[in-house]
Parts: structure tokens; sequence; C-alpha cells
């Protein structure tokens, strides 16, 4: 969890890069921005109010951390923080490099140090790496002579941050704790920012742990349980509900718990079981078989377990409640399902 009800924007630096396959130009300041105090409030406001999951990264190297450029810039950073506009031309150029995909847009690249951000309950400073690189319409209106004008301009919309990375100050042996955004692409040539710039992996912490054993429950009733057991769409929807609200009821996730209370019958918790010992080896990940949970994770991925029953093309059936109330079976006139309920709303 963070929050940045009292940070502060203590330096910042500006560079200009492009894309470099595209011969767009790298420009570089030579001294830092002197801001209002005004206007460092609105970037505060525009840098950090992107940043609402809790989901978290770390810098790696598969040899030796020291090695990922990003993270040895900022460990310089946070060890003399004079030495950011140094670094962010470091930054900067390490970006231009990594800038090559024929997609990726130019923009202005920030490097911004930050006091007073909270982290997991720890007041800490923390370096922004931000880059704009899509302006929107602004329209000027404003009186002459006896009426008013209207003028147009390109400019930053301060609602809408593209890229950003937030590194707070605290965890550097492991390669700090680090936030991420990328609002502006969602395929390969996304990896550019995440992977190829920052070259950060997510951190394994309950949010982690949460997000992969949704994942793996919500990917086993849907694929797994209908190769092994004969199971209807309705079971398979209830046992996903049952899931979602176990996690939202529960404040730790005990695997033993889990399956006694969602699964329940033994085959079924047996071939769970075994799934997720083939589902941690074949997408390389791991979690913890008891961990807190994370709301954060829950809200996220309840969104994906989906409840709706498809018939043909005339019906959808959206199953929130009671699996006892709906009953499934085949007449002369087909396949049907009977619903019971008390009130049409």
């Amino acid at each position: 969890m963070h929050n940045f009800i009292n940070s502060k924007i203590t330096n910042i630096s500006l560079h200009s890069v492009g894309n470099k396959s595209a011969e767009e130009l790298l420009l570089l300041s030579k001294q830092n921005l002197n801001l209002a105090d005004n206007v460092k409030e609105i970037l505060n406001f525009y840098f950090t109010n992107a940043f609402k999951t809790e989901e978290y990264f770390q810098f790696f190297h598969d040899t030796d951390l020291s090695l990922n450029e990003v993270y040895t810039y900022i460990s310089e950073i946070f060890t003399n923080p004079e030495t950011l506009l140094e670094q962010s031309v470091n930054l900067a150029k390490h970006l231009y490099e990594q800038s090559t995909h024929p997609k990726i847009k130019g923009g202005e690249f920030y490097t911004v140090y930050f006091t007073d951000c909270v982290i997991d309950g720890k007041t800490v400073d923390a370096v922004g790496l931000f880059k704009s690189e899509n302006k929107d319409t602004f329209l000027k209106v404003f009186p002459k002579g006896d009426g008013f004008e209207i003028e147009s301009e390109k400019g930053i919309n301060i609602n809408k941050l593209d890229k950003g990375c937030l590194i707070f100050n605290t965890e550097k042996e492991n390669g700090y704790i680090v936030a991420v955004v990328d609002n502006t692409n969602r395929g390969i040539d996304a990896q550019y920012w995440i992977d190829d710039f920052l070259h950060v992996r997510q951190r394994q912490d309950e949010y982690y742990n949460t997000q992969n054993i949704m994942s793996l429950c919500k990917n086993f009733v849907a694929k797994e349980l209908p190769q092994q057991f004969e199971v209807s769409k309705a079971d398979q929807i209830d046992l996903l509900n049952k899931s979602v609200q176990f996690f939202k009821e529960k404040d730790t996730f005990n695997l033993e718990d889990f399956t006694n209370e969602v699964i329940v019958q033994p085959e079924i918790i047996q071939s769970f079981n075994a799934y997720k010992t083939d589902y941690q080896q074949e997408y390389e990940i791991e979690f913890s078989d008891n961990f807190p949970i994370s709301d954060s994770a829950v809200k996220k991925q309840a969104r994906v377990f989906k409840s709706v029953i498809k018939l043909d093309k005339n019906f959808h059936i959206y199953v929130h409640g009671n699996r006892q109330l709906i009953e499934q079976g085949e007449d002369s006139k087909g396949k049907f399902y009977k619903i019971y309920y008390n009130e049409e709303n």
C-alpha cells in the first residue's frame, strides 16, 4: 500500500527522447527545471495519480543486479540526490537505446525526486521516471473587445499519464520496490518500457500470491475440470463464484481450507493439487500455500471470473447466487434450464 498525500517534488529534470530507429533525436537538457511551487503541485498530481494498484515490481538481472542499468543509476541518485541531472542523462540515453520498435513514440522524459512518500507504512524518498508521448487538444476561451475569442493548443493532459515508474528507496538489496504504469501500449511494443528499459519482474508479495492463485483457480475450473470430470456449465460457474467469495471473505489464504471449503470433493481436490504443481512449473511461478490476501488483487482478478451461461445466440444466464435454484434437463424440444426465483426486478 502506498500514498502520496504528503509527497513533495524537490528536483526534476526533463529530456526529449525520440525513436532511434526512426532517426528521431535525443535532446538532453544541461540543467534541472526551476519550477514554481504551484506547478510542482500540479506535476505531483500528474505523476502520482495513475498509480492506483498495489502490484509492485523489482529490478533484476539474470547474472548480477548491479548490471541492471536503471537500478544502478537510481542507486546513485538515492546515494547523492545532487547527481539527479547527471543520472537522468544516463537514463535518457539508456531509454533511447531501447526505443527502436516502429510503434514507439517519442516524447518528454522526466526524472523526478520525491520526498515523504509512504510505502507499506514507511515514509521514504522515491525517484520517478515518466514519459509523455501523447498530446491532447485544449481550447482557450478569453474575452476580446465586446465578445470572446477561442484558440486551440496542443498540450499534456495531467489526468493521463502515458508511462511511469516509481522507485521507492527501500529493499535495495532485492531491487527496490517499484510501481509501474504503461497506459499507451498493450502489445509487444510495450515490452520496451517494462522489460527492455526498466527490466523489472513482479515482486513476490501478497498481491503476487493472490493474483496467481486466483488465476490458477480460474484456469482449473474453466479448462482442466471439464476434461477430467462430467461437470455442467452451471456447476463450473458455481465453483468460480464460491472461489471468489472465499477470497473476498477471508483475510488470509490457506490451501487446505480453500480446497475443503470450496472444492470439497476428494477426487477433485486431488486433481486440483496436481494441476497446481503442473501450473507452477509451466508458468515458472511460485506462490505460498499460506499468505495474506490482497483485496486489490481480488478486486482486479474477480473481473475475469465469468459467471454467464451462453445458450446458442438466444440467451445469456448470469449466475451470481444459489446453484440449487437452477436445474438442467432435456425434452422433445431440446435442452433447457429451469430457474427458480422469488421476485422479478
